[in-house]
Formats: C-alpha cells, structure tokens, sequence
C-alpha cells in the first residue's frame, strides 16, 4: 500500500483485489451525487437514505461492466409507501427516482437509525436489467428480504448470479443534507481459500456502519485498515456523478413511441405538449406546431 493509496476527495468507486485476486472489493463514496439526487427529488430523510443506498449498489452494478455504452437498471418494488424505486448506471454515471420521494416515517424504536425498510417495504422483488449491447439484455430478478437494501443486493449476487458477496450500504443524514454516503461490496473470486474467506468474516463487523465510517476517515485509509494483512491492489479508480441522459431529442422519440393517432389527438385537442423527466425533474415543453412537423418527419 504505497502512493496507490493517495488521498481523493470527492465520489469515487475503489476497485481492489485481495491475496493475489482470491477476492474483490469496491469501495465507494457517493456523498454528492446523493445529494444532489436528494435535492432534485426534494426527498425526505428516509427517502434520501434508500435512494442512496439503491444507487451506491447499483454504480458497483455499472463499474463492473466492460463496455463504455453498457448499462444497468435495478428496479425495487416492496410495497412501501416509497412506491418503485429506479437506479440507472453506466460507468460511474448513475440516476434515480422513486414513486413518491416525500415519505416522511419515525425513526426506528429498536435503535433510532432511519427505517428505510419500511419506506421500501420488502413484500416484492429486487430486479436487474444489464444493457451488455447484445441482442437481448440480461435480466435477473429475486425476492426481497429485508427492504434495506444492502441485504438485498447482497441476497440478489448469491441468488441470481451465484456471487456470494458481503454488500455494505450507508447513508449519513444529519443537519438538513447528506453528511455521508458510500458502500463496500466484497465478493470471493475463483481460488478464494478458506483462510481469505475467514479473514474477511472476522472483519465484516468492521464494515456494519460504513456511511459513519466514511464521515470518520478517508475511504483510502478505511481500505489501508480494514484490509491490512491481505495484500490490498488498487487496480482502479472511477469517478462517479449523478447524471441524467435525458434531452429534447429522447423525448421526440417518446412522443412518437406513442404512435400517430395519439399524437394526433393531442395536436388536435391541446395546445402543445410538456413532458417531465423522472430523474432530473427537466421540463420539454413542444408547440402544437413543432408536434405538427415531428408528425410530419415520421410520416417520410
């Protein structure tokens, strides 16, 4: 552990191997982008913690992939007055929403934390769509177990990828913004020995708490800690941002995705048309005469 372990601020995903590749591990910090996704969805405290947590889990998806133009969805649906949730990563690259970003609940008796399974609810499914570019995605899918989201993803790798993998998701939220946020993800390679394995079962409890462990150190020198003894590699580093894909040019193609006789009945009952983002909150407004000649273009 020598300069590739120099101090970065901002959000970044640390992709590292363990005892010469028995083991991977991301350790990301997402502290911005939640905050930014929290402002854009002027979401409540519970609310920005499970949007959190969705889409730290879901850009450790998205670093994954190989290809630039590759992308995942993860889609969860627990029945919790949340409604559905929906993280989208490529690359570093990450976007959210929820059904309703408002939810206000109490904090949880038992310990006082944030009751994101109950914002979620955890009577449904956690599902994965992967854009690899190929004729058709790929798509895996599993219950919920818990609507805390780290225990579901972690639930999903071991279930429909058969990854065992140790998931860690965290959310800070103090003083009216977003003190912290980040996640670890952990999963044994091929070749992992049991050794390694026990090793990082004694340290897990070391990772429980990962946003309060972010908000007390660098997540360079957590690294340095946690894997001490076990041969820690960066092998990479990748910035992360929360970005929407959205532009004007997407919502034409919406607006004709919707066919001509219904775009024809709102050129001949409204006046224009105005659409909404659901990431960004960004608003498209068209005239009646610039439906009237998107019409026109896709009649030739």
């Amino acid at each position: 552990m020598k300069e590739q372990f120099e101090r970065r601020s901002g959000d970044e995903m640390l992709h590292l191997t363990l005892c010469g590749g028995q083991a991977r591990v991301l350790l990301g910090e997402t502290t911005r982008l939640v905050q930014r996704a929290a402002d854009i969805h002027r979401a409540s405290a519970v609310c920005t913690a499970a949007l959190g947590r969705l889409m730290t889990g879901t850009l450790m998806m998205g670093v994954m992939l190989k290809g630039a133009e590759e992308n995942v969805s993860v889609t969860i649906k627990g029945g919790g007055p949340m409604g559905t949730l929906v993280a989208v990563a490529q690359g570093g690259d990450v976007r959210c929403c929820c059904d309703d970003a408002g939810v206000e609940l109490p904090l949880r008796e038992a310990d006082g934390k944030l009751d994101v399974g109950r914002a979620v609810g955890h009577e449904g499914r956690i599902s994965v769509v992967k854009d690899l570019r190929m004729k058709e995605p790929y798509v895996g899918q599993c219950n919920l177990v818990s609507g805390e989201i780290a225990m579901d993803f972690a639930n999903y790798f071991t279930v429909s990828e058969q990854q065992p993998s140790l998931v860690a998701l965290g959310v800070l939220v103090a003083g009216g913004g977003v003190k912290k946020a980040g996640g670890l993800l952990i999963q044994p390679l091929p070749g992992c020995t049991e050794e390694t394995l026990s090793q990082l079962e004694l340290r897990s409890p070391m990772f429980a708490d990962i946003s309060r462990e972010l908000a007390a150190a660098p997540k360079e020198e957590l690294a340095e800690d946690w894997f001490r003894g076990l041969e820690p590699v960066l092998l990479d580093r990748t910035p992360l941002n929360y970005r929407c894909t959205c532009s004007r040019e997407r919502m034409e193609r919406a607006l004709l995705s919707i066919g001509r006789k219904d775009l024809q009945e709102i050129i001949d009952e409204d006046k224009g048309a105005e659409l909404s983002c659901h990431f960004c909150n960004s608003v498209y407004r068209f005239t009646t005469e610039e439906l009237r000649t998107l019409l026109a273009s896709a009649e030739h």
